[in-house]
């Protein structure tokens, strides 16, 4: 009877048709015979020892499992690890098992592996993301037990397996009542939230859980995973810019300066109660809106220096809403993140009580000096007053004598009495009366010139040199030329008077103008006999003098009244027997502006 074709083809092929390595050892480990799957795994391997072909080895291995099988004739299956026909790492199961002999011997061994290596690796893979993976990794089981958990949920919880999720993450001993887990057991569909739990230290941690079934398919899923992203950090620096922004809001909300502050598109997204209550603007008229261009006189853009973010304007004006120029303090700065710019933010300190007080003590100054005027010049009225008596004298002797020589000598006492008496009222005149000052741009230079071409004849008789020294480049400025006039006459009369009383032989006295850190600066000094600390002190209190009956000192207090009417300040410099320096220093950003045409003088 004919062989069936399936007994045949079992008979014939069935060896290498197998999916799986074969190979048939002798009990000296020679490989006898194997299949091709074996040969393109492990390459030929016929008549070599098998530890040869699958480890590359010289010497049986001390555990040989094929030398237990053929003491003990069993069955064995070991996970093993070769290297492949290319000398790579080849990881495969075998399954040993003998070949009897018709005397049951064991003359035979047949070795069927199977090549696992990118299996391991996979399961490697899969291994090293399920513990490194940067969230909480747990797989539950039905009874929501922690059947496995990785490295983060380990190190953030502690070692939890067998216990209950709810027990692990909140410190619960009953489920939570929003359990996504319980959702997807029911369903087999992911679910997601945000939670709460306490870690092992006992710390609140905040965490969004996603949940999913490990298997498809079937109402009752054996197993799902949770996935639980660690949002602690996140919700701590929320809530630190959260204190952060109501922190800023407070301090915005509540200063008594106003703020105004602009996107990068220039829309207004700020306007504090102070700048709403300084300029008359509600938000429905600026937020989300460009801020008016007539609200500044001075664009902050403009007053920055090319390149620089940042710039104070210590005087400028702001116009309300109801067109009331407003005198501020303004800061800007731009707001950037990295190069970009994000926006401009606007401080304004509004400058009408400082203003008010300003004029205030001005005026209490000045009333004050006048109430002060009888008791501080008694003396000085006495001694002209005892001057025009004695010029009368002289001046009625000559007459009743015939003596024209007396006349002369009194009426000269009379005229220089009467010159003290004027020059006396027109200082009180000036210094007692409040006055705007009227304002127009003109050259410092121009001033100085004109003091030199007053005192220059009387310098040279008493044999002092006047000198001006000044910066021709220096641009106009407005001022009331009247009065930095009458500043620098004072100033330079004192310094002549401190010459004559040197008693030296060769005086000078030096005007000097110059532009200085965006200031105007006027210097009067001399080489007269100067001052102690003591007489320094107290040259600008009311009517101090170091002139004797001779001085009112009346000019130094209209000199300093008239400098800060302009916004400026004065200075002295002196030293004993070498001489003074007095020093105006008008910073441009404080002075006056010229009135509008046509508006009316303030007296």
């Amino acid at each position: 009877m004919s062989e069936p074709e399936w007994q045949k083809w079992l008979r014939t092929q069935l060896f290498d048709q197998v999916p799986c390595n074969i190979a048939i050892i002798d009990r000296k480990y020679t490989i006898v015979d194997h299949n091709r799957n074996f040969a393109e795994l492990f390459g030929e391997g016929k008549g070599f020892p098998c530890y040869q072909v699958y480890k590359g080895r010289l010497e049986r291995c001390s555990s040989c499992m094929a030398a237990h099988t053929f003491q003990d004739g069993k069955i064995r299956i070991n996970d093993e690890v070769g290297v492949d026909r290319y000398g790579r790492p080849a990881h495969y199961i075998v399954h040993i098992a003998p070949i009897f002999g018709k005397n049951g011997d064991i003359p035979y061994l047949i070795e069927m592996s199977t090549d696992v290596t990118e299996t391991k690796r996979l399961q490697r893979e899969y291994q090293n993301l399920f513990e490194r993976v940067p969230c909480f990794v747990a797989v539950l089981n039905r009874d929501f037990r922690v059947v496995r958990a990785n490295e983060r949920f380990r190190e953030t919880f502690g070692e939890t397996t067998g216990q209950r999720c709810y027990e692990v993450f909140k410190r619960r001993s009953e489920k939570c009542e929003d359990c996504p887990a319980e959702l997807t057991f029911q369903d087999g569909r992911p679910h997601s939230g945000s939670h709460i739990g306490i870690n092992k230290e006992g710390n609140p941690t905040y965490y969004y859980v996603t949940t999913t079934a490990l298997a498809r398919g079937g109402p009752n899923i054996p197993h799902i995973i949770e996935m639980a992203l660690d949002v602690t950090e996140v919700h701590k620096l929320e809530d630190e810019l959260e204190r952060s922004h109501a922190f800023q809001k407070t301090l915005i909300e509540n200063s008594v300066d106003g703020v105004i502050a602009t996107d990068a598109q220039g829309q207004v997204i700020i306007f504090n109660p102070a700048a709403k209550s300084m300029l008359k603007y509600g938000d429905s008229d600026l937020i989300g809106r460009p801020l008016p261009p007539e609200i500044l006189k001075l664009k902050p853009e403009d007053a920055m220096a090319e390149g620089q973010n940042e710039c104070i304007l210590p005087e400028t004006t702001a116009k309300a809403s109801d067109g009331e120029e407003i005198p501020v303090r303004l800061s800007c700065i731009t707001l950037r993140k990295g190069t970009d710019m994000i926006g401009t933010a606007l401080f304004l300190q509004d400058l009408r009580k400082i203003k008010q007080l300003e004029k205030e003590k001005i005026d209490a100054e000045r009333l004050a000096a006048v109430g002060q005027t009888v008791a501080g010049l008694a003396h000085g009225i006495k001694n002209i007053l005892t001057g025009l008596e004695g010029g009368m004298y002289v001046v009625n002797s000559g007459l009743q004598k015939g003596q024209q020589d007396k006349v002369d000598v009194g009426w000269g006492m009379l005229k220089r009495n009467i010159s003290r008496i004027s020059s006396l009222v027109k200082n009180l005149l000036n210094f007692s009366k409040g006055r705007t000052p009227h304002v127009t741009i003109i050259n410092p230079n121009d001033i100085v010139r004109d003091i030199i071409s007053l005192y220059e004849d009387a310098a040279k008789q008493d044999g002092i040199k006047l000198v001006a020294d000044t910066d021709e480049a220096i641009a106009p400025a407005p001022f009331d030329s009247e009065e930095i006039h009458t500043c620098l006459a004072n100033l330079v009369s004192n310094a002549l008077d401190a010459c004559q009383m040197s008693e030296k032989m060769v005086c000078s006295v030096v005007i000097r103008c110059r532009d200085e850190n965006g200031s105007i600066v006027f210097e009067v000094a001399d080489e007269g006999a100067g001052m102690d600390y003591e007489i320094k002190q107290k040259v600008f209190t009311n009517f101090f003098t170091t002139k004797g009956s001779g001085g009112t000192g009346i000019g130094l207090l209209l000199t300093r009244k008239i400098v800060q009417e302009h916004g400026g300040r004065i200075s002295v410099e002196s030293t004993p027997g070498e001489g003074s320096l007095f020093r105006l220093i008008f910073p441009r950003d404080r002075l006056p502006q010229p009135a509008a045409e046509g508006a009316a003088p303030q007296n």
